[in-house]
């Protein structure tokens, strides 16, 4: 009696222990359905992409347009075309995580790294976005967003024939450090950076809005080889810009670099020289912070 007494002790201190360690390690799993599915790949396992979908969750956009961005990216995977742009590439399967980000102390991982090689993949990752809401949060840090996402490729047991960052956002980088250091930082380290500039808001109709966002995420914003970024002009056009981009993405029919195409063309390779302002979101802050210590004149 006595040796089973003890041995009931020890079997609910190791209980115990194990519900303390799962609490601990709890705090540190990324929002979201943490580690669900076949995202626990062997070190190094190929693939023909890393991509890291960034995208904003800042203020400037409510409720409904989160929800269309989500929808959005739900639907390119179930779509034939980025399917077959997949499964038809090198290897056959791409590693793929959603995040989702604003300030610069606002970036949360939705759905981690995740391996996508056929068509049940793809659909399974489409749902897993498509299970919860996004959280909204306050100012735009492209750079914070861009040095979170840098070193999710370290590590993620995966070995892609490209790495890439896609940002997509509806304002220009108005807090942390600025954009081009970011960017370039990246790049240094051999990862692309594409983007899909969100111009959904009439030019100046909201504070933290610029007339040509397009404009500035090619100079300011997207670096590496074979750049681009694809400009979302309404939201009726965001379900098809996010496949047109994910399909040249995986499938590797990148723009080559060179003078800027035609507008109606829709895609913009990375520029030369910059000649937007990389810095007007931050002048745009401090105008506003100005603003509210001094009143206006």
């Amino acid at each position: 009696m006595r040796n089973r007494a003890v041995s009931c002790r020890l079997v609910a201190c190791l209980a115990l222990t194990g519900l303390l360690q799962t609490a601990a390690l709890g705090q540190n799993m990324p929002r979201g359905l943490g580690q669900i599915g076949r995202e626990s790949a062997a070190d190094g396992q190929p693939v023909d992409v890393e991509l890291v979908l960034a995208v904003d969750v800042s203020w400037s956009m409510d409720r409904g347009e989160q929800e269309i961005q989500r929808a959005g990216y739900a639907a390119a995977f179930r779509s034939e075309e980025v399917q077959r742009a997949i499964t038809e590439g090198v290897h056959g399967r791409i590693a793929v995580t959603y995040i989702e980000w604003a300030g610069e102390f606002s970036q949360s991982i939705i759905v981690p790294w995740t391996l996508i090689d056929s068509k049940p993949a793809a659909d399974g990752f489409a749902y897993r976005l498509s299970i919860e809401e996004p959280d909204r949060a306050r100012r735009t840090s492209i750079a914070a967003a861009i040095d979170f996402a840098a070193p999710l490729f370290s590590g993620n047991g995966y070995d892609g024939l490209k790495q890439v960052i896609d940002v997509s956002g509806d304002g220009p980088n108005n807090e942390g450090r600025t954009v081009m250091d970011a960017r370039d930082a990246a790049v240094r380290r051999g990862i692309t950076i594409n983007g899909l500039p969100l111009m959904t808001t009439g030019g100046y109709s909201s504070w933290g809005s610029i007339p040509n966002l397009d404009r500035y995420y090619a100079d300011c914003v997207i670096g590496g080889p074979g750049a681009f970024m694809i400009p979302v002009n309404s939201w009726d056009q965001f379900p098809r810009a996010v496949r047109r981009k994910l399909v040249m993405e995986l499938a590797g029919g990148w723009p080559e670099r060179g003078p800027m195409p035609p507008a109606d063309v829709g895609v913009v390779p990375a520029a030369g020289e910059p000649v937007s302002d990389c810095s007007i979101g931050e002048k745009m802050w401090q105008d506003r912070q100005r603003y509210w210590m001094n009143g206006p004149g």
